[in-house]
C-alpha cells in the first residue's frame, strides 16, 4: 500500500510557526525527490520547496527563503517543512508530492493535504 500523509497543520497567528511532516508507508521515501506544494482559495497550486533524492540539494520559492526550511530523516522516511515568520498569504493547503527529481513534471504520489491558516 502506497500512502503519503500530510500533518502539523493548523493555525496560526502571523509570525508564528508550524512543522509539517510527510509521512511515507508502502515505499522508500528515499529514492524520491519530495515536493512541498500549496493552493490557497481562487488561485492556482505553487511549488513551495523540494529536496533532492541524491544529494540533498534544497529549492524555495522565493516568497519562503530564508523562512522555511526543508528536511528529510531517512530513518523514518519522513520529510518536514519548518516554517518559520509565517505570514497571511502563507495560508493555504499544503501538499506533499513524490518526484523522480525535483524538476519532473509529473509526481508519482501525493499526500492528501494539510491545512494551514495564518491569521491573528
Amino acid at each position: 500500500q502506497v500512502q503519503l500523509v500530510e500533518s502539523g497543520g493548523g493555525l496560526v497567528q502571523p509570525g508564528g510557526s508550524l512543522r509539517l511532516s510527510c509521512a511515507a508507508s508502502g515505499f522508500n521515501l528515499e529514492d524520491y525527490a519530495i515536493g512541498w506544494f500549496r493552493q490557497a482559495p481562487g488561485k492556482e497550486r505553487e511549488g513551495v520547496s523540494c529536496i533532492s533524492n541524491t544529494d540533498g540539494s534544497t529549492y524555495y520559492l522565493d516568497s519562503v527563503k530564508g523562512r522555511f526550511t526543508i528536511s528529510r530523516d531517512n530513518a523514518k522516511n519522513t520529510v518536514y517543512l519548518q516554517m518559520n515568520s509565517l505570514k497571511p498569504e502563507d495560508t493555504a493547503v499544503y501538499y506533499c508530492a513524490a518526484r523522480s527529481n525535483c524538476w519532473s513534471y509529473e509526481s508519482d504520489y501525493w499526500g492528501q493535504g494539510t491545512q494551514v491558516t495564518v491569521s491573528s
